[in-house]
């Protein structure tokens, strides 16, 4: 059975990916959709013309990791695409934000991917591919939005690693790394930095768009737009100090 995965898949990116990886891949049996919100999963399902199984469940629990591992198992499924979507982020000072809301960004973010990519990954072969969610906020340490810029920076770098050594067996690993996105992201993580990055805000059919194609062309990273990828030359030419100082003007910390 020739399977495609997706988690986040309720809303923004990851919904996003499950419209558009069928046109990818005509070949597939069945996608599978990863989310909490039960609800939007089966309005997705219809708007989807290969048939979706739907496993819903809250991706910072064990029990969904388990019933997909089982169901990998039982179907011996043949896993042509991963695509990690799930994670949230929470805008404000370290000190102002709830703890349980910053670890939960850790816990989504990097430790519910790692879990994801870890179960799946004996049932990728040649020609499979992973996508990983990061940020174009995992170029630099942001102030006013700390916690999130490293749980993406993780994301980055694990994919990076990762691509290196599945390299040999035809598997190719994409980190995603967006600026500000249309979706429901700001709804959770706050508005204090989006007036600043409102003219930098990419639609998620362009940006997912993007992303399909570059995996499709084996590049370990993808990056849309001009002003992200100035900014990711940015992050490597200058200092740590200047990059901090300017991010904390642009989500006005002072």
């Amino acid at each position: 059975m020739k399977i495609a995965i997706v988690t986040g898949a309720s809303s923004g990116m990851g919904r996003e990916f499950v419209l558009q990886i069928p046109r990818l891949y005509k070949n597939l049996d069945e996608l599978w959709v990863v989310a909490r919100r039960t609800d939007r999963l089966k309005s997705l399902q219809e708007q989807v013309k290969i048939p979706v199984r739907i496993f819903d469940g809250d991706m910072q629990r064990n029990y969904i990791f388990e019933k997909i591992q089982k169901e990998l198992e039982y179907r011996q499924a043949d896993v042509r695409m991963l695509v990690n979507a799930a994670g949230y982020g929470k805008i404000g000072r370290v000190a102002s934000i709830d703890l349980n809301e910053q670890c939960g960004m850790v816990d989504l973010n990097c430790t519910a991917l790692t879990k994801m990519t870890g179960i799946c990954l004996p049932y990728l072969s040649k020609g499979s591919r992973i996508i990983n969610l990061a940020s174009a906020a995992a170029f630099c340490a942001q102030p006013g939005f700390c916690v999130y810029a490293a749980s993406k920076a993780y994301v980055l770098r694990f994919s990076q690693g990762l691509a290196a050594e599945l390299k040999k067996q035809g598997i190719l690993v994409t980190a995603v790394c967006p600026g500000p996105v249309h979706t429901e992201f700001f709804d959770r993580a706050g508005m204090l930095a989006v007036s600043k990055k409102e003219a930098f805000c990419a639609e998620p059919e362009a940006v997912v768009t993007q992303a399909l194609t570059d995996s499709v062309h084996g590049r370990n990273i993808s990056v849309y737009g001009a002003a992200m990828k100035g900014s990711r030359i940015l992050s490597k030419i200058l200092p740590d100090r200047l990059l901090v100082w300017g991010m904390m003007k642009i989500n006005n910390i002072e």
